[in-house]
C-alpha cells in the first residue's frame, strides 16, 4: 500500500483535490503495481509489549516481516507483508489498530524581529543572561541538512538518516536523485549562525532525514525519526511536513503526542491548504503538539489602480520589487511564449499560468522589452509561486477571476494602470491551513508565525521561501529560547507561554481572525519570556452540542500558575453574550509566587437557540497588569467539515483485485464510488457503495471485473452524513487489457511552485 498512499498524497497536495461540491476536476495518475506487492503498515498495540512478544505476533506467518519496533514514540511496530497477512494481525490479542502508512511532503527580513521585538542586544532572561538557545537540542525531522553550510556548521550536532538508514542526514543532492533544500532552510530559521541569524543561533540542531528525494517520506520513516529523537532526548522537535488528512488519530499524530508526554516540545506546521476551514492536516492535528499557521512579516504590497478599482498583486518569491512610479499599459501576452509577446516593449504583459515555468515566461517578457509581468492563475483563486532564478523585472501573480477581467479589458482597447504601495504585516497568509480538527473539535493551529518571504540557508547559499514550513521553525526556535530561560519548564508550560502572550491578528476588514484560523495569534517571544502567569491548557474545547439534548452543561478546567516574583490577583471576564449560552466563571482569587490553582469554567447551553454550526471566542483573564486570552470553541450537531478526503486506488493484495483507501472524518450514512463516462457524463454504475460506514481510514478490495470496459472515466467518491454530502472527483483510465493505467492528459503533469 506504500505506492498507493504516495499517489494519494500527491492527489491532495499537488492537484488540490479537497472535497468539493461540483468544483473543478483534475486528472491524476493511477498507480500501477504488481498483484503480489507487499505493503507496510503501522501496528498499534493496546499496551506496551517487549521485543520478544512482538516478534511472536508475526512469527507464525511467513508473509510478515517486522521492520521497526518503536520503543518510545508508539506502543507498536511497523511490519511488511501482503494485505491478507496484515489483516490477520487485527485478530491478534492486544492489537488495537493496523494502519497503512501515509506519505508526507514538505509543506513549501524582519521576521525574527517581528516575533519578539528583538534588537541588536538579543534576548535576556530575568537574571540578565543572554539567551541564544545554547545548550538546547532541537531535532529537525525533514529532508536532512547541509551541515557543511558555513552558517550551520557550528549549530550542527549530528543526526540520523531514516531513508538510507545510516548516520549521515545530508540533504539529497541533485546527483543522487531529486535534490532537496527544505531541511536546510528550516534548520537555518531555527539556528543559523553566520551571515543569516536564526531565532536561536546557538541551539544545537539534530537532523533526522525522514523525507528523501523530492521531499517525500512515509509514516514509517517519520515515526522512526520521532522514536530516535525521543531516544536522543532532544528538547524541541520540529516537523515542517504533513498531509491533508484532517484527523487526530493517524499514527504520526499519536507518536507526536507520545513525544510530548516524554518531555519534548513538539512543533509542526499546520499545512498549506488554506484559506478554507477544515484544511489543517496531520500531524498538525496532534493534540499536544504546537501547530503553527503562517502570517506575513512586514511587506510592501503593490496594488494596481485601474479606473478606481484596487487590485492586489502577489509578488513571486525571487522577484524584483514592483516599484513603478508612473502609469504603464497592460497588454495581453497569452501564455507567455516568445511569439505572443511582440507588443510588449515598455509595457506590463499579462500572461496565463501554464505550459511554461514562471521563470520562462519572465525571461521571454524581458527579452521582448517588457517592464513587468503579471501571471494570472488558470484555476480558481490566487496562488503563490517561486522564480527559479533572478530576473531584472518584477513578476507578480493574480487570481484567475481578476486576470480574466484584465485580459477582457485589454482586448477592448488600451488599458493603463498605476501602481501604489501599501505596507502590511500580521495578516494571515491565504495558503495557511485552518482548523478546527475533525472529531475532537480542537482549535488548530495553536499559534501563527511569519511564513512569507522568509530568507534562510539552502545548500550552497540562501533563498527566500514561503509556507507554514517556514512558520513552524520560528516557533521551534522560540521554544529553544524559552527552554534555555526556564530549564524546568515542560512542553505544556512552553506552549502555554507562547499562546498566552500571542498577539491576536486582525484581517483587512478590521475583524479578528477566528480562533480556528489563528489559534491564540502571532507569537511574541519577548513577552513570552517575561510573562508572570501561565494558564494551561491554553485553549478550551467544549465539545459538540446536540439539539435533542436541550439545556445542558459543559465544563473545562484550566490551571493558573503565578511564575512571577510577586503576589497576584486574578479575575475572569464573561465572554461576549450570545443567545442560548450562559457562562459561570471562577470567583476572583490571589496566588503567591510559585503557587497555582485549578479552576472550572462552566457553560450551559440551549442548543435550540444556537444558530451557527461553529461557535468560538476568547475567555479573558486579568492577571495583574497582564491580559490573557484563552481561545475556546464548541460545535453544534454535525458541523460542515469535509465528509471525505484522502482517496487512493491501486492494485489489491490478491490477483485480479484492486484496493482503495479513503478517510472519513466522521464516518458516513452513505458512501460510494460512482463511475461516469468522461465525455457524456453518463452514469456507468458504482465501483462500491455502502451504508453506515465507521469513521477513520477505510480500506476495501474490489474485484477487477467490477471495472467498466476500456476507456476514460470520471470517478466521484462521495460520502453523506447529517444532510451534507461531499465528494472527490478523479479520472480513472481502464486500458484495453482491463488494467488501470495513466490517462495521457495535460492535467497529469505535476505542478510545482515555479510553474
Amino acid at each position: 500500500m506504500k505506492k498507493l498512499l504516495a499517489i494519494f498524497a500527491i492527489l491532495i497536495t499537488v492537484f488540490g483535490q479537497t472535497p468539493v461540491s461540483g468544483r473543478t476536476l483534475s486528472h491524476p495518475p493511477i498507480p500501477q503495481e504488481s498483484p503480489d506487492i507487499e505493503k507496510v503498515a503501522i501496528v498499534v498495540l493496546s499496551e506496551e509489549e517487549g521485543k520478544e512478544k512482538i516478534k511472536r505476533l508475526a512469527e507464525k506467518n511467513p508473509d510478515l516481516e517486522i521492520r521497526y519496533i518503536y520503543k518510545h514514540a508508539l506502543n507498536g511496530f511497523s511490519v511488511k507483508g501482503k494485505q491478507s497477512a496484515l489483516n490477520s494481525l487485527l485478530k491478534k490479542e492486544g492489537v488495537s489498530a493496523v494502519s497503512p502508512i501515509n506519505t508526507y511532503y514538505v509543506h513549501s527580513g524582519d521576521n525574527i524581529k517581528l516575533i519578539g521585538g528583538i534588537d541588536a542586544r538579543g534576548y535576556y532572561d530575568k537574571k540578565n543572561q543572554r539567551l541564544t538557545g545554547k545548550g538546547i537540542k532541537v531535532g529537525v525531522i525533514d529532508t536532512g541538512i547541509d551541515y557543511n553550510h558555513p552558517d550551520l556548521r557550528r549549530s550542527y550536532g549530528g543526526g540520523r538518516d531514516l531513508v538510507d538508514n545510516d548516520k549521515d542526514p545530508m540533504e539529497t543532492k541533485a546527483s543522487w536523485g531529486q535534490g532537496t533544500l527544505h531541511g536546510t532552510h528550516v534548520a537555518g530559521i531555527i539556528a543559523a549562525n553566520g551571515r543569516v541569524q536564526g531565532v536561536a543561533p546557538e541551539a544545537t540542531i539534530i537532523a533526522y532525514r525522514a523525507l528523501g528525494p523530492g521531499g517525500s517520506g512515509t509514516t514509517e520513516q517519520v515515526i522512526a525519526a520521532i522514536d530516535q529523537a525521543i531516544k536522543d532526548k532532544v528538547d524541541v522537535l520540529n516537523l515542517s511536513l504533513g498531509n491533508n488528512v484532517n484527523g487526530p488519530d493517524l499514527p504520526i499524530s499519536l507518536a507526536l503526542n507520545k513525544a510530548v508526554e516524554k518531555g519534548i516540545t513538539a512543533v509542526t506546521s499546520s499545512g498549506n491548504s488554506g484559506p478554507n476551514i477544515w484544511t489543517v492536516g496531520s500531524p498538525g492535528t496532534a493534540s499536544k503538539a504546537i501547530s503553527v499557521g503562517a502570517s506575513t512579516p512586514t511587506m510592501k504590497v503593490p496594488f494596481l489602480n485601474i479606473g478606481g478599482q484596487k487590485i492586489r498583486l502577489d509578488l513571486l518569491q525571487g522577484s524584483k520589487d514592483w516599484a513603478f512610479d508612473r502609469s504603464y499599459e497592460i497588454v495581453d501576452g497569452g501564455m507567455g511564449r516568445k511569439e505572443e509577446l511582440k507588443d510588449a516593449e515598455g509595457k506590463i504583459v499579462l500572461v496565463e499560468r501554464g505550459v511554461l515555468t514562471f521563470t520562462d515566461k519572465a525571461v521571454n517578457a524581458l527579452e521582448a522589452g517588457a517592464a513587468g509581468v503579471i501571471i494570472f492563475n488558470n484555476t480558481k483563486g490566487r496562488f503563490f509561486g517561486n522564480l527559479d532564478s533572478g530576473v531584472p523585472i518584477p513578476v507578480a501573480a493574480l487570481s484567475k477571476e481578476e486576470g480574466e477581467e484584465l485580459r477582457s479589458l485589454a482586448k477592448k482597447g488600451s488599458l493603463f494602470a498605476r501602481t501604489y504601495i501599501i505596507e502590511e504585516k500580521d495578516i494571515l497568509a491565504d495558503f495557511s491551513s485552518r482548523g478546527p480538527v475533525t472529531s475532537t473539535w480542537e482549535i488548530k493551529p495553536d499559534v501563527v508565525a511569519p511564513g512569507v518571504a522568509i530568507n534562510s540557508t539552502i545548500p550552497g547559499g540562501y533563498l527566500a521561501l514561503q509556507g507554514t514550513s517556514m512558520a513552524a521553525p520560528h516557533v521551534a526556535g522560540a521554544c529553544a529560547i524559552i527552554k534555555q530561560a526556564h530549564p524546568d519548564w515542560g512542553p505544556d508550560k512552553i506552549k502555554a507561554a507562547l499562546m498566552n502572550t500571542a498577539k491576536p491578528l486582525i484581517n483587512n476588514e478590521g475583524n479578528l481572525y477566528r480562533t480556528y484560523e489563528q489559534g491564540a495569534g502571532r507569537i511574541q517571544l519577548e513577552k513570552a519570556l517575561k510573562t508572570e502567569t501561565i494558564v494551561h491548557p491554553a485553549s478550551l474545547q467544549f465539545g459538540k452540542f446536540q439539539i435533542a439534548d436541550r439545556l445542558h452543561d459543559h465544563s473545562s478546567y484550566v490551571t493558573v500558575e503565578n511564575v512571577g516574583e510577586k503576589k497576584k490577583s486574578y479575575t475572569f471576564s464573561v465572554p461576549h453574550k450570545e443567545q442560548g449560552i450562559n457562562w459561570e466563571m471562577p470567583m476572583s482569587f490571589q496566588l503567591k509566587p510559585g503557587e497555582k490553582k485549578k479552576v472550572e469554567i462552566k457553560m450551559s447551553a440551549d442548543p435550540t437557540l444556537l444558530k451557527k454550526k461553529i461557535h468560538d471566542g476568547n475567555v479573558l483573564l486579568s492577571a495583574g497588569t497582564e491580559k490573557i486570552r484563552i481561545p475556546f470553541l464548541y460545535v453544534l450537531e454535525e458541523p460542515n467539515y469535509p465528509r471525505v478526503m484522502g482517496f487512493g486506488l491501486g492494485k489489491g493484495d490478491k490477483e485480479n483485485t484492486y484496493r482503495y483507501e479513503v478517510y472519513l472524518p466522521g464516518g458516513a450514512e452513505e458512501f460510494g464510488i460512482a463511475m461516469f463516462n468522461s465525455e457524456s457524463l453518463r452514469f456507468m454504475g458504482f465501483l462500491d457503495w455502502k451504508r453506515n460506514v465507521g469513521k477513520g481510514q477505510i480500506q476495501q478490495e474490489i474485484p477487477a471485473d467490477k471495472l467498466p470496459g476500456p476507456g476514460l472515466y470520471l470517478a466521484k467518491v462521495f460520502a453523506k452524513k447529517a444532510g451534507k454530502e461531499d465528494w472527490i472527483e478523479t479520472y480513472l483510465f481502464v486500458k484495453p487489457d482491463g488494467e488501470l493505467g495513466e490517462p495521457e492528459l495535460s492535467g497529469n503533469k505535476k505542478r510545482s511552485e515555479n510553474e
